[in-house]
């Protein structure tokens, strides 16, 4: 009895934090102030089952680089998305895909080789379906540890979570949360969750060791 009444309570705090079924975001995302390329989010979940699609098309001198399309898709769980399969594919290059096994606690990556199953780690998380991870699983005070997935392998990361800015977007004014990665060298990544949308993404800021900035920013939030 004891095991269902938790099981329940499990369920009902997964369904108060889960977004609405289809949400569409549009990123603008520049290098150093240039623009570089406009990002179609789309998700969706119904049934305990979730999908996200990423599409990137570039713009100006990168347009002639071709198209970026990123899918991921799996389950729903008490502990947030469980993904089950995920795809990189980009113009004029081998195609990255990773296929978990959550039974025999595996995860198989291929990219330009033969594929590879390694032993799925603590935290998996591909590399797209993270991004909404905390729309079902809001971020605790303290850390975040994720080890995110996709066709190269396994990257550990760990995740500050702070207290962000009121950001102003395009999208809209946001109250944030913040999850900062610290590297060596000043490099780090930072991610603004938007509390009262349901902790989708609305910013990604990645700082490279030669002070390179990749900024990917909310243009449009809607839900269809």
């Amino acid at each position: 009895m004891r095991n269902w009444f938790l099981l329940l309570i499990s369920v009902a705090a997964l369904a108060q934090a889960a977004p609405p079924a289809r949400v569409e975001i549009d990123y603008e995302v520049t290098r150093n102030g240039m623009a570089l390329a406009d990002i179609e989010h789309r998700f969706e979940h119904t049934g305990g089952a979730y999908q996200v699609t990423e599409t990137w098309r570039g713009r100006g001198l990168f347009f002639l680089r071709g198209k970026i399309r990123r899918e991921s898709r799996g389950a729903i769980t008490a502990q947030g998305l469980q993904p089950l399969e995920y795809s990189d594919r980009r113009t004029g290059r081998d195609t990255e895909r990773a296929t978990f096994d959550w039974n025999a606690k595996t995860v198989t990556v291929q990219y330009q080789g033969d594929p590879k199953t390694l032993p799925l780690p603590l935290h998996p998380q591909d590399r797209l379906a993270f991004f909404y991870q905390f729309a079902f699983v809001p971020p605790q005070a303290g850390q975040v540890a994720l080890d995110v997935i996709d066709g190269k392998g396994i990257s550990d990361q760990l995740y500050s979570v702070e207290n962000g800015e009121r950001l102003m977007t395009p999208a809209g004014e946001f109250d944030t949360v913040k999850l900062v990665r610290r590297k060596e060298n000043n490099e780090r990544a930072e991610l603004w969750l938007a509390k009262e949308r349901d902790f989708l993404p609305v910013r990604l800021l990645i700082v490279g060791k030669d002070g390179t900035r990749l900024d990917q920013i909310a243009t449009r939030i809607s839900s269809p």
